[in-house]
């Protein structure tokens, strides 16, 4: 084997190292991404659940005074039974 062999064979060596190490950082920084995104879509649906359950006292709070304010529905204060 002469001398332009071995630098080939080197130059492939070190093309290969470089490309495996690339593909490394890439598949590193996806994972890392796709933890990032996944965190957040837990944290929105966290914070869905808990607006829900925040409409859904406040529906029943006015479902309580819901009469007092419906100016078409009987009052106990009109005196319309």
């Amino acid at each position: 084997m002469d001398h332009s062999a071995k630098r080939d064979d080197s130059g492939e060596k070190e093309l290969n190292a470089f490309v495996q190490s690339l593909l490394k950082q890439m598949q590193d920084r996806f994972e890392e991404m796709s933890s990032s995104i996944v965190n957040r879509i837990d944290e929105m649906g966290t914070r869905i659940d808990d607006l829900e359950k925040s409409l859904g006292d406040l529906m029943k709070d006015i479902e309580g005074t819901g009469d007092e304010l419906n100016p078409s529905s009987p009052s106990k204060y009109s005196g319309n039974k």
